[in-house]
């Protein structure tokens, strides 16, 4: 059956400082470049029948050292959360802001996206995925740490939120698949 791999960009100067990187277009750094140099060795021998990537340069440039940049559709549906007036600050820096409980999961994101529309995204890349290849074919998405974590909680049926429950580093790639007809994550943060 369809796997859907999930491959979260290289590191950005903004990734590693903990930065929440929606909307805005941060390059990678050079050791996010190395850590896509990885990825190809990773996805060497993995046939994809279709593959997809955010709009984001970071994203764009790992698929293209990963080595799918000439066969990859940019789905706008896969770039990362926007995170209105949080786009650029660390939790640390909101939390100076509106108190120690502030959360990008369970607080409103001012002039930013919802969790739920989120979902919603992520759910239309779910289908789009499925559609795309036939049989047993898998998928490459090549995204955002928190955009592919909702996708993930998606997956196994869970609301968007759950995804505060998967860490992913950058660099990195994990298999959602099945069991039978049931949906499973089958590797993560590889």
């Amino acid at each position: 059956m369809t796997e859907l791999w999930l491959i979260r960009h290289g590191e950005t100067t903004w990734s590693a400082d903990g930065r929440h990187t929606g909307v805005s277009d941060i390059p990678l750094t050079d050791r996010g470049r190395e850590r896509a140099k990885r990825l190809r060795g990773l996805l060497a021998g993995t046939k994809f029948g279709a593959v997809f990537t955010s709009p984001r340069q970071r994203a764009r440039e790992t698929c293209q050292i990963a080595g799918y940049g000439d066969v990859a559709v940019v789905d706008e549906d896969l770039q990362e959360w926007n995170y209105g007036e949080a786009e650029g600050k660390t939790t640390n820096d909101m939390r100076a802001i509106y108190g120690p409980q502030w959360s990008v999961w369970t607080s409103p994101l001012v002039n930013g996206e919802t969790l739920e529309h989120v979902g919603e995204r992520v759910d239309a890349v779910i289908a789009r995925s499925l559609a795309a290849v036939p049989g047993e074919e898998a998928v490459a998405l090549f995204a955002h740490a928190h955009v592919l974590r909702i996708l993930a909680a998606r997956w196994i049926g869970l609301p968007p939120g759950a995804g505060a429950l998967f860490s992913l580093e950058t660099g990195s790639a994990s298999v959602l698949g099945f069991e039978r007809e049931t949906r499973v994550i089958c590797k993560w943060d590889l």
